[in-house]
């Protein structure tokens, strides 16, 4: 590369990232968030890590740093989740088409024990979108609560017959859960930690369990929630009640993260579908689970990964058909470009303003064209 061509490069990367701050300083005038870090990947390259706004804003107002910890949300059901099945079923322990009842073999699981591993990832196996389960579980003795959130489970009759449609739910990750500690014979927290997360030597990422890890203190995370049940602010704890009455996780909820190492997991995923490595899955499991499953007629969901949607999609309408992402309640995200080899990690803390805050939704499309637009990407996408 000639000077002239370096530095017109340099000041396109610059004009990019001035012009990105712009749109996620609007994000932060319109109320879509209090704060957030953005980070873009192009070809195995950081080209974008930025942030915006505060990480907390009581008692005293305190700024985003590329470093904060973000509460992930649902981001825990393909990151964590999904991850340690990934692993179970390249170990050969388990089967994508295995049913519940020779896994687990439990005699409870009634009609449910036809339910298979792959039903479950793919959000196809008849669950409920959502049903209160909080209230009921809190007045349960803490040790007992997710074996009797399982019998709920259980008991619950299905909405829909398996396999008939697709219905977004966090019951199914519950029950993978139970499969994890099943199969491995430990805690599902400490299955992704042992396989993924310390062999990486990711230091800000982990699963919580009910109180910080060492060195860790609340200072370092994003703030999510005044929360009247907890009386409190919720800042380096988990947001989701159900997870929070489970000592602070569950196989839809608990993981914790910055943006760095959320594309370092990301990035591994990519590498192992590209067949650049083999060493922590095979590359035809990671293929599998991010292909399409089309269980169901029109539904977009993988295995524990979503794809975009042909119309409306939250990676926006210039994402191409192999991409794979996820969204978690608090406001974040991340979208992965298999052909164009792209990846956008976006963390906010939405829920911080309120719950209700559904402005992210109008804001994620929109700030995702535009990366796509400003690195020259946004050839032929969903149309979404």
């Amino acid at each position: 590369m000639s000077c002239d061509d370096l530095d017109a490069s340099v000041g396109r990367n610059r004009d990019t990232l001035r012009n990105l701050k712009e749109i996620l300083e609007q994000g932060l005038l319109e109320g879509a968030f209090p704060g957030a870090v953005l980070l873009v990947a192009q070809e195995e390259e950081i080209v974008i890590h930025q942030e915006v706004g505060l990480r907390s804003v009581k008692p005293k107002q305190e700024p985003m740093t590329k470093e904060t910890i973000f509460d992930l949300a649902s981001l825990t059901k393909p990151l964590a989740t999904t991850l340690a099945i990934m692993k179970l079923v390249d170990q050969g322990k388990i089967f994508l088409d295995q049913s519940l009842s020779e896994i687990i073999g439990s005699g409870s699981l009634k009609e449910k024990g036809s339910l298979t591993p792959r039903l479950l990832l793919n959000h196809s196996a008849g669950f409920a979108a959502w049903k209160p389960l909080y209230s009921d579980l809190v007045k349960e003795k803490v040790g007992e609560r997710r074996r009797i959130l399982r019998r709920r489970i259980l008991e619950e009759p299905l909405a829909y017959s398996p396999g008939k449609e697709c219905l977004y739910t966090d019951w199914g990750f519950m029950i993978l859960e139970w499969i994890i500690e099943e199969v491995s014979g430990m805690p599902m927290h400490r299955f992704p930690d042992d396989h993924f997360y310390k062999p990486m030597s990711l230091k800000r990422t982990f699963i919580y369990t009910g109180e910080l890890p060492t060195g860790f203190d609340k200072a370092m995370f994003a703030a999510t929630k005044d929360c009247p049940l907890r009386n409190r602010i919720i800042r380096g704890e988990v947001e989701d009640d159900v997870a929070y009455a489970l000592s602070g996780y569950s196989g839809h909820a608990g993981l914790f993260a910055t943006a760095e190492d959320l594309y370092a997991l990301v990035a591994l995923l990519r590498d192992h579908y590209y067949g650049k490595r083999d060493d922590f899955l095979s590359p035809e499991i990671v293929r599998e689970f991010f292909r399409r499953q089309d269980i169901v007629e029109g539904c977009t969901w993988a295995l524990g990964w979503d794809t975009p949607s042909p119309e409306n999609s939250s990676s926006g309408k210039y994402f191409s058909p192999k991409s794979v992402g996820h969204l978690g309640f608090t406001g974040t995200s991340v979208w992965m470009d298999l052909e164009k080899d792209m990846v956008v990690v976006f963390l906010t803390n939405r829920t911080l303003t309120t719950d209700d805050n559904e402005k992210i939704r109008a804001f994620r499309p929109r700030i995702h064209d535009l990366i796509m637009e400003e690195l020259g990407v946004s050839g032929e996408g969903t149309g979404g």
